[in-house]
Parts: structure tokens; sequence; C-alpha cells
């Protein structure tokens, strides 16, 4: 049978479950407590959430706040995000038990529209990584297939909003850690424009680069959040003072107004021809709903990978290195100070993080600065430059394939750290250039859900947003872990 459809799908589930009484804050809480306990039952447990709160700490049926918009919602937060209420350990064991002292501005903004942090979700250690396998509590599982990683280094929001635990999660993106684990948990991922949401209180992996978005089941979903975090935060100076993104202004564009870009270096090798095809298709349905469609290049792709592995460690090596065990989180006693310092790091970093802050720390060493370093600031421009005259030339937003292939085996590239870096391949350019982008599920490959991504001009968020729910309607993807495919 059907089945009873989850009121944590999606946020017009909630609200309708909410509204017409047939649910409580409180008792939506519980149900997101007892998804996820389900989850972890067994031997393959999801393992999506590190910490969630007790529902019966939570006054959840007291009024609910002012009518915000998110009202008695339990949503999930990628947990190097701050909380004042819950753990912030950036999946690492440096910071096991730490608390931080402030929420981050979007936490803050997501309590005073009326949502309950329901739980923090696992990542990669301090959100390196592709997988969510470099978390330094274990993996998180794919819920569509147990076998499989959920992607990173938002794993753990993808994983538990595919899995109906909350309709919405925070996460962040350095080089595609919202997008590439949306595309294979068959959710929505979104990245705004770089300035749009603050990062005050996201702990930095690379700060020219690092972003909080939002995974979802809907692009509505994503809109609404992201009018509820976006604006202006004197506590971040990256955060910029523009016009907040209306999430009701993406209902009324129409695909004929709309001149969507295909870029060639997105289709070529590499690409699993049957996402390939996915992407095919999804265009010829956009033509046929009015769309103009065309072939545009973005000739400095290929570098993207090489440019963004210099620039991140880069940036990594720097923030990470007050983790020393002095100030906080973990510490390592010894005699002399040097050596409490080399301990501590060697103990609670990870072999990811050890490898990127070596990396980094060599391309900014005296001699290797200039040929590395800058060199690599000067390729990001080259590709900021790619996009902005394509944008200039009348394209409203292009579409690409999200990730090279759905969602791999637990395991399989874990001892390839290239071949797990190349997962981010179609992402990183988003990031570099800091424009948005937004992930959407457009099929599935042997089961596997799997996305195409939109990207589209500096603040445009609305305009690209509108372009991915006109495509959403067109694909009208069925989620394989819905009750109403049951």
């Amino acid at each position: 049978g059907r089945g009873v459809v989850n009121p944590l799908r999606t946020l017009r589930d909630a609200r309708a479950a909410l509204s017409s009484g047939e649910a409580t804050p409180a008792m939506l809480l519980e149900l997101a407590g007892a998804r996820n306990r389900s989850l972890d039952d067994g031997d393959r447990p999801v393992h999506a959430f590190l910490s969630t709160v007790d529902p019966r700490e939570r006054t959840a049926d007291s009024p609910p706040s002012a009518g915000g918009v998110l009202d008695g919602i339990p949503v999930g937060v990628k947990d190097n995000i701050c909380t004042s209420n819950l753990p912030t350990s950036c999946g690492s064991r440096i910071l096991e038990g730490y608390r931080s002292p402030f929420a981050a501005t979007a936490v803050r903004r997501l309590e005073a529209a009326g949502a309950s942090i329901f739980g923090k979700t696992n990542c990669d250690e301090f959100a390196m990584g592709s997988s969510t396998e470099n978390s330094g509590y274990g993996p998180t599982r794919n819920p569509i297939d147990r076998a499989r990683v959920p992607g990173g280094s938002s794993g753990g929001s993808a994983a538990a909003v595919s899995a109906g635990v909350v309709p919405v999660a925070l996460g962040s993106s350095t080089g595609g850690s919202v997008r590439q684990p949306a595309s294979f948990c068959g959710v929505v991922g979104l990245k705004p424009t770089y300035g749009r949401v603050s990062r005050y209180g996201l702990v930095a992996f690379a700060s020219s680069l690092d972003q909080i978005g939002i995974l979802s089941r809907t692009v509505a979903d994503a809109a609404v959040v992201l009018e509820t975090i976006s604006g202006f935060d004197r506590f971040d100076a990256t955060c910029q003072d523009r016009p907040v993104p209306r999430a009701t202004s993406i209902d009324g564009l129409s695909l004929a107004e709309t001149t969507i870009g295909v870029p060639s270096e997105y289709l070529g090798e590499g690409l699993d021809p049957r996402i390939g095809a996915l992407v095919e298709r999804t265009l010829t349905e956009a033509a046929r709903a009015g769309a103009q469609v065309r072939e545009v290049s973005l000739p400095m792709t290929a570098a993207a990978i090489p440019c963004y592995y210099v620039i991140a460690p880069a940036e990594a090596s720097s923030n990470l290195a007050r983790f020393d065990g002095v100030r906080y989180g973990h510490r390592v006693e010894a005699a002399e100070l040097t050596e409490m310092y080399e301990r501590t790091r060697a103990e609670g970093f990870g072999a990811e993080v050890q490898r990127r802050i070596l990396l980094g720390t060599y391309v900014l060493s005296a001699g290797y600065y200039e040929a590395y370093y800058l060199r690599a600031h000067e390729i990001r421009l080259a590709i900021a430059a790619d996009f902005e005259r394509v944008f200039a030339d009348g394209v409203d937003a292009l579409f690409a394939p999200t990730t090279p292939s759905s969602a791999f085996e637990l395991g399989e590239k874990i001892g390839d750290p290239y071949d797990m870096y190349l997962a981010d391949v179609y992402t990183v350019s988003a990031n570099l250039a800091g424009i948005p982008a937004i992930s959407l599920p457009i099929g599935e490959v042997n089961g596997l859900p799997v996305g195409g991504q939109l990207m589209g001009p500096a603040w445009e968020e609305e305009r690209m947003l509108g372009i991915a729910a006109r495509l959403e309607e067109i694909v009208a993807y069925a989620h394989p872990l819905d009750e109403r495919r049951e």
C-alpha cells in the first residue's frame, strides 16, 4: 500500500501537517528522531547525524515565534556550522565534544523564522572530502543504497533530507560539497553567490571559497531557506549588502523567456554517457517548453581542479593552524610545547586533513608561492572571466551534469585521492568564480539518482531558481525512498 505520506518530506508537507492539527512541533521533532533511529538500526547505519536534540528538553509545543516561515519545522545543520545547543566537531576528533559559545548567523536566522535545530549532520573532517568517508566518527551511507557513499562533504545533510528525517538542512560548499551529495542522494542542493549568506559561524576551510548552502527535496524549499538566511551581516566582512532573493519570485518565470547555455567542456571524456543522455533529455524538454538552448565554451574548465587544489589547501593550512591544543579542542599532554603541538595535531587530524595542510604549506612556502599560489589565482580570474563572457552574451543560466558518475561504493576511491578529487570536476568552477549554482535530480542510472546543475550570474539567484523550478516540473523526478512509490 501507499502508507502515510511523511510530513517531514518537504516544507509544504510539514506546514500542512501543522496547520491541519495532524502534528505539533513536538510531534515533528519526535518523528524526526524516530526516523533517524530507524536509519541507524542494523549493521549498515546511515549515520546522517553526529548529535541530535532530545525533544523532551524542548518546549516545542509553546506558541510558534511570530508567524515565522519555518515555525515548528525541524532542520539539520552540518557539523562545521556553529550552534549553541549542540556540539560543533567539524567531523574531527580534534574538536570532539566542543561547544561553540555562539551560533552562526545562518542558524540564528533559521531559529528566528521558527525552525528547530534537530541535529548536527556528519561531514568529511573540516569539510575536506567528496564522500563523507573522511569523518573522524565513521562514514555516512547513502540511504538509497547503503553500500554507496552519499557524496561529500555535506553527505550527512544530503542523506538526512533524502531519507526524510528533516525537510531541509544546511551544508557548506567549498568546491561542490552541497551539489555533489545532492546529486548522489536525489535531492536539491543550492550554493548561493559568494557573499550572499554570512559565513559567520561557519568554521573556515578555505575562506575565499567556503559558503553555506542548502539541501532540500524541492527547489521551492531551497528558495524559502535562502530567503531566510540571506542578507547583510556586520560580523562577516565578505557578506554583501544586497537585496534578499524572494522565494515567491521563482513562480512566475517561463522557460520561453530564457536562454540556457550548455558548456561543451562538461560533456566530454570522463562523463558517464548515461548521465550525458539524461542531461540531453532534460535540455530537449526545456527547448520544447520554449527555452533557447545553445552550446557555449568555457575553455578554462580543465584548469579548475588543479587550480582549486592549490588555493583550497593553501587557505586550509592557514585556517587550521589555530587547532593546536592550546585554546580549544583535543590536547595531548607533553613535556615540551612543540611536542604538544605536533602530537595534538597528529592525533586530532585525519589523513586527508593532514595531506591538505602539507600540500597547502608547500605551495605557500618561499620559492613556490609565485609558482603555484599566485599562478592559481591568475587561473581563477580566467575561469571567472569565462563565465562573465558567456553571461554577457545573453545566456541566462548554464546547464551541465553535476557529477561525472552516480554514487560510488564505500571504499572504492578512498585509496586514490586524485580519483576522489575528480568527483568535483563539474562543481569547483562555480566556487572559484563565486557564482550561484544548484543541482536538481534529473533521473537515475541503475536505480541511483543523478543531478543536473544550473549555474547563473552572480547575484541572480531568483532567475536561476525560477529556471530550476521549471526544469524540476519537466523532469518530475520520483524519489526512490518516497512512501508514495511503495
